[in-house]
């Protein structure tokens, strides 16, 4: 028996009768949009007739004659006045279009959880918004959180809150930074621990405004920012706390991002910059950034006091004058560059002078990356040496003019260490890693305005420019390509922003050295920068 072939539609699959069911939806949601006040309609002549059917019922049955008399004499008037009949017909209608209307209330307020979340932080909130001779206390013990709260909350998928505007009594001391520390500690205590919080404090209306921040992304890489000469980005923050944004690669796709500009030459308020945080917090990944972004338009010098090697990548660059980690080198290269600054001051003071544009030799911006100077200084007190730091005290004074930026990295425990000399010439503050709020202030100079949390990525932090607010800081990944646990992304991506020039140790070594003399450190063009002028020349 010969088969029958299948029909059309089964050989076309299901991809024409999905079509057709969504053509079907979509008819049906644009019909039920058309047909909507007929519908409401005949809703509300059912309600009218349901409640007229049970009118009639309750009516005893010698009334029901006299209620059809009244009934009739009633039509009988409507259908005899001009036009009764087509008013009677829209005063139906309208009776039934409003009996049919949608009256399911709108579901306002928080459930019971969120009701218990609001009391539980309203009585939380007493013991600092309250006062024992106030007539018309705002915050009281048993009180109802709707006049402090109102509706300005809000919350997640998970029933915690994500917004909260509180109104506070005038005679709260909100001008006082420990008490608003502890209200803030209250609210995140009582919010919710393992987030950020924002705190907005309007002392003009008594308002505490707080917001859940989202995490600051850290998939941005070391890459070509776009910026102008002198601008330097440190990382990236939220998008309401500056004014400007940059295109950069994120993963696999390109968007805009706030970033955190430093700004330095002999127009910057804050020409150098001080960076704090604890071992493994980004204070070398910072510098890293910094030191590829200098070397676009400027020279660098890196003086390393822990001796671990995280700059080896840069030895040997164009534009790298130094890479040291020893303490004789290092003292060397400082004192290079102090004579450097003031070399650099003379020549642009004497092209003054003349009346001529300032020669090309000191326009090319120099950079000094000092990191750990705390340990070098232990080790220059042993050895009954000059403190490196005492080095620094012409480039931070002077280097503003000259085109010299100074960056110094160190960890918490060790700022005690540093002089009132870098103390006073770093504007620019960057701390990084898990800190408190005291730790924060200590460097910063003012505490920020959201709940720093235990647990933080590498590179994340705070910034403040000057007397700027403090801001959010994620530093874009900048690993050491020659560490083993770097991805092979991150690594491409650094070395991709190198400058040209082999490193030194892929540099073949003469064949006359011999072995003891190949395995003696050498400085690198440390020779070259100490035996170079420090006075210009006419």
């Amino acid at each position: 028996m010969a088969r029958r072939p299948l029909p059309r539609i089964l050989e076309r699959g299901s991809a024409s009768i999905t079509r057709s069911r969504e053509i079907a939806r979509t008819a049906a949601d644009g019909a039920t949009d058309v047909l909507h006040p007929l519908i409401t309609v005949t809703r509300g002549l059912r309600l009218l007739a349901g409640a007229g059917r049970q009118k009639w019922a309750a009516t005893p049955k010698d009334r029901r004659g006299h209620v059809l008399f009244l009934v009739a004499a009633c039509v009988l008037v409507v259908a005899l006045i001009p036009y009764g009949p087509l008013l009677g017909l829209i005063s139906v209608m309208g009776a039934a279009a409003w009996r049919g209307r949608d009256r399911t209330p709108a579901k306002t307020g928080p459930d019971e959880d969120g009701t218990a979340r609001l009391q539980a932080l309203y009585e939380a909130l007493v013991p600092h918004f309250s006062a024992a001779d106030d007539p018309g206390p705002l915050f009281s013990h048993g009180g109802d959180w709707e006049k402090a709260f109102g509706t300005s909350y809000a919350f997640d998928g998970n029933g915690r809150l994500t917004r909260l505007q509180v109104q506070y009594p005038a005679y709260f001391t909100d001008g006082d930074p420990a008490s608003r520390a502890r209200v803030e500690q209250v609210l995140h205590a009582k919010s919710g621990r393992g987030r950020e919080y924002h705190f907005t404090w309007d002392e003009e209306n008594n308002h505490l405004l707080m917001t859940v921040l989202a995490a600051l992304p850290t998939t941005i890489a070391a890459q070509r920012f776009v910026t102008a000469p002198g601008e330097t980005v440190l990382g990236f923050t939220d998008t309401d706390a500056v004014p400007r944004t940059i295109p950069v690669e994120d993963g696999d796709g390109m968007r805009d991002a706030s970033p955190v500009i430093w700004r330095t030459g002999a127009r910057s308020t804050e020409p150098h910059l001080l960076i704090a945080g604890h071992p493994g917090s980004g204070c070398t990944t910072l510098m890293r950034s910094l030191a590829l972004q200098a070397l676009q338009y400027g020279d660098v010098l890196v003086v390393e006091g822990g001796g671990t090697g995280e700059y080896g990548f840069l030895t040997g660059r164009d534009g790298v004058l130094a890479v040291e980690c020893g303490l004789a080198g290092a003292l060397a290269t400082l004192e290079w560059a102090a004579h450097e600054t003031e070399r650099r001051l003379i020549a642009a003071n004497r092209a003054r002078q003349a009346g001529h544009p300032e020669p090309e030799d000191i326009k090319r911006p120099l950079w000094i990356l000092l990191d750990r100077p705390s340990t070098l200084g232990h080790l220059a007190a042993a050895d009954g040496r000059q403190d490196p730091q005492e080095l620094l005290r012409i480039p931070l004074r002077h280097g503003r003019a000259a085109g010299v930026a100074v960056v110094v990295a160190d960890q918490f425990d060790s700022l005690d260490s540093l002089t009132e000399t870098v103390w006073t010439h770093t504007r620019a503050r960057a701390v990084l890693g898990p800190a408190d709020r005291e730790q924060v202030e200590a460097v910063l100079g003012t505490q920020p305005h959201t709940t720093p949390t235990p647990d933080v990525p590498p590179g994340r932090g705070y910034a403040r420019l000057g007397t700027g607010p403090v801001m959010r800081l994620q530093v874009p990944a900048t690993p050491d390509p020659y560490d083993e646990a770097t991805t092979e992304a991150h690594r491409l991506a650094v070395l991709g922003l190198l400058p040209g020039g082999a490193p030194v140790v892929e540099q073949a070594a003469p064949e006359a050295a011999t072995p003891e003399a190949a395995a003696a450190p050498v400085s690198v063009h440390t020779d070259q920068l100490i035996g170079a002028p420090a006075v210009a020349e006419g």
